[in-house]
């Protein structure tokens, strides 16, 4: 089944996103990758096609979440850096409450996301 995949990362998970996506790039690449736009440049360079949003400050992962309340979305893979602050962190809340509302998997760390994807490919 082909799905909208997003997948972000704050800035000191981007390597570690990157990498995860790197390992699963069999079954990732056969679906529409959306991005927000600093992390979609480092999965752009690891050669993957994206769907590049805002950034997130500037409002990708609201333009993310309107996905996920459109049904558009039907995975959100969001390594999150739970030790840094950020800006804006109510986006990030925003958004991680409508994919509870709309029930779309949400993977916020590698050992999380990697699960979601087992689990779609059965």
């Amino acid at each position: 089944m082909f799905m909208n995949i997003a997948l972000i990362a704050h800035d000191g998970k981007k390597a570690e996103l990157v990498s995860f996506v790197l390992q699963h790039k069999d079954y990732l690449e056969v679906h529409n990758l959306f991005t927000t736009k600093t992390t979609g440049k480092h999965v752009e360079e690891a050669g993957f096609k994206v769907n590049k949003l805002m950034s997130g400050p500037q409002g990708g992962d609201a333009q993310i979440a309107a996905l996920v309340a459109t049904g558009e979305m039907q995975i959100v893979i969001f390594f999150r850096d739970p030790l840094d602050k950020h800006p804006h962190e109510p986006d990030v809340q925003m958004l991680m409450r409508l994919c509870d509302v709309h029930n779309i998997p949400l993977a916020t760390n590698p050992a999380a996301a990697k699960m979601i994807l087992k689990g779609m490919t059965k």
